[in-house]
């Protein structure tokens, strides 16, 4: 109503496409699915991916229009080639270039930015309500649209169910148990209820959610330290590191910075394409990262490319080591 509303106002016209099937099934099913997997999705991530940048985008050139423009904070200009890159917006507090790395080479022509540019979002603001637009105040989202009450645990809980399992020690020792292994993410300290305290009497965290086991695992914050990240679904948004000339040929490494949270600090990283998967080897380590979160890679403000985290390795443990603790 809001977005109807607001093109009465400017004199367009204004259209409704039911996506809510494809959206049921690209975006909520596969939140439900990946977190009975064990692992931590971005919905938000998905949506661009598949709803907005792909099934808005796909009927938008169908009908003859040109792109699809949005409101996210973000830059889409010609590099250096006279290719298209994505970059970060110029207000770094309002940057959403994060969510957007799963835009690919041919998407980035359709698609429009207008707010990249604006130094703040107090002047798009004094510009609709100038306009007479009802939005002009209205506030910002950060909830999960499909779960408005943020309850996700329950939420989960009526979908995937709930089941009893163990609360093991990185040791393997059982020291404590729970209801849904699904309730539970990387990082997470509060509404563990441990029976058996640590022998150092310091909190424990979840370090792994196992859900073939329904197992939940918990340790030391030391432990939440990643050292290596890993995925085999990636994408470029742009030309890939090859040809963009930043691959040393003596290693098929390159420079980046590496981003894990929309509002997550980048950290300098080296990443290498190893078999059929991109591995990231941040320079200094990662906080409490995710199996299902996205890794999105930057070469300064430019978002290189995107992909999910399907492993990570603690920094104080070496890949033979996870790999042992695995099985």
């Amino acid at each position: 109503m809001d977005a109807r509303r607001a093109a009465d106002r400017l004199g367009i016209p204004f259209y409704v496409w039911d996506f809510s099937e494809r959206f049921r099934d690209d975006v909520i099913e596969d939140f439900v699915a990946e977190y009975a997997a064990g692992r931590t999705p971005n919905p938000c991530m998905r949506c661009n991916e598949r709803i907005k940048f792909a099934a808005v985008l796909e009927k938008a050139l169908d009908l003859g229009f040109d792109a699809v423009v949005t409101g996210h904070y973000a830059i889409v200009r010609p590099g250096a080639s006279g290719e298209l890159e994505l970059h970060r917006a110029s207000d770094a507090a309002k940057d959403q270039s994060y969510v957007l790395g799963v835009l690919t080479a041919e998407q980035l022509p359709h698609t429009l930015f207008p707010l990249g540019e604006t130094p703040s979002k107090a002047l798009v603001r004094a510009e609709a309500e100038a306009r007479g637009l009802t939005v002009a105040h209205k506030p910002d989202s950060h909830d999960i649209c499909f779960i408005p009450d943020g309850d996700t645990r329950g939420w989960l809980a009526e979908r995937v169910g709930t089941a009893t399992g163990e609360i093991v020690d990185r040791s393997g020792a059982v020291v404590g148990a729970h209801e849904g292994a699904h309730a539970f993410t990387v990082g997470q300290r509060r509404g563990l209820a441990l029976g058996v305290p640590a022998a150092d009497g310091k909190p424990r965290f979840v370090l792994e959610v196992r859900p073939v086991t329904n197992t939940v695992v918990v340790g030391p914050r030391e432990a939440l330290a990643i050292g290596e990240i890993s995925g085999e679904r990636f994408t470029w948004a742009g030309l890939d590191p090859v040809a963009s000339g930043i691959v040393d040929a003596a290693t098929d490494a390159f420079r980046c910075e590496v981003q894990i949270r929309a509002h997550a600090d980048p950290v300098h990283a080296t990443a290498q394409l190893v078999a059929a998967s991109l591995v990231v080897t941040p320079d200094e380590p990662l906080s409490g990262v995710a199996p299902g979160q996205t890794a999105v890679l930057y070469v300064g403000t430019r978002v290189l490319g995107q992909f999910t985290i399907d492993a990570t390795v603690s920094a104080d443990r070496t890949p033979a080591d996870r790999v042992l603790a695995d099985r």
